[in-house]
């Protein structure tokens, strides 16, 4: 009869850390107290760098190459304007209007000042908070450099991390109107890009995109498939729903124009801009009223929609 296996007591354990460390392996000398435990199980991604907001550089730049490039340059064909507006370094909120069934704009936003930037920036996008629940966005979304829209987050990337960061004070309101009100902006909530710039003594820098509503055209909202699936909302497009998730890619070739406007200081407001509620208000409807000019000029401009 086979003795019974003698257990090393769990303090004598503690007391000893080296005794779990194995000496010898097959796969080669493991022994040495500098010696790094995880190279006996290298990652997936040896070389992956993710930074402390979850952006994977190398997902990021594969992402960027195939998908993205694509619908900048041949598809959504971008021009810009006034992209020297945007600070070279430093930190800067960029405030843009909101489109589209599933809005491309902050991503033809973060491409172009990525290529046509002198300094090449990369900008952090604010997203939602009900992406969380939604399997493949959840995890899509950090990778590219989208970050909660929380004051916190906006507070640490502005003023610690000197970072760009685009904002849509429209939110879900902006994507869910309809196409017959296009390029009418909803109401920019209650200032909160206002206060979190000034608190950060960031400069505001406006941004007019047109294209955003044609590229994806809400036509109505299906109030009982909404109720089905659980979504804030759920369009009526030329391609969803009879495509399903593919509809998520399938934009139209709209020609996108995205101009910068000119940047408005909050570091010239005063001590403590941020507390007077009606200083907050007032710039929030300036920047909203600037924004809403520019879009129907740039619109009652252009030859086409879609050149």
């Amino acid at each position: 009869m086979a003795e019974p296996a003698v257990r090393t007591p769990l303090r004598e354990i503690a007391e000893t850390p080296d005794a779990l460390v194995p000496t010898t392996s097959t796969a080669g000398d493991v022994s040495g107290e500098d010696h790094d435990l995880r190279d006996l199980l290298p990652g997936i991604e040896a070389d992956r760098r993710i930074d402390d907001w979850g952006r994977s550089e190398r997902f990021a730049a594969l992402f960027d190459r195939t998908l993205v490039d694509f619908y900048y340059h041949l598809w959504f064909r971008c021009t810009v304007e006034g992209v020297e507006n945007v600070p070279a370094d430093g930190p800067a909120l960029l405030v843009s209007n909101h489109s589209g069934a599933l809005p491309p704009d902050a991503l033809m936003i973060m491409k172009a000042i990525s290529e046509e930037h002198p300094r090449r920036r990369e900008v952090r996008v604010l997203v939602e908070h009900f992406f969380k629940g939604f399997p493949g966005f959840s995890m899509l979304l950090p990778k590219i450099g989208g970050v909660a829209a929380h004051p916190a987050n906006v507070q640490r990337l502005l003023y610690d991390e000197g970072q760009l960061v685009l904002v849509f004070p429209e939110g879900v309101k902006g994507t869910e109107k309809l196409y017959k009100d296009r390029y009418r902006l909803r109401r920019f909530g209650r200032g909160g890009f206002v206060e979190a710039a000034m608190r950060a003594r960031a400069p505001i820098v406006p941004i007019a995109v047109v294209g955003a509503e044609e590229s994806q055209p809400v036509f109505a909202q299906l109030g009982l498939l909404k109720k089905l699936t659980g979504l804030p909302y759920t369009p009526l497009t030329p391609t969803f729903p009879h495509f399903g998730l593919l509809a998520t890619l399938m934009y139209l070739p709209a020609k996108f124009t995205i101009r910068f406007l000119a940047p408005v200081r909050t570091d010239e407001m005063g001590d403590k801009p941020w507390e007077d509620k009606g200083l907050v208000q007032t710039v929030a409807q300036d920047i909203r009223a600037t924004i809403q000019e520019e879009l129907f000029e740039m619109v009652g401009k252009r030859r086409s929609v879609w050149l």
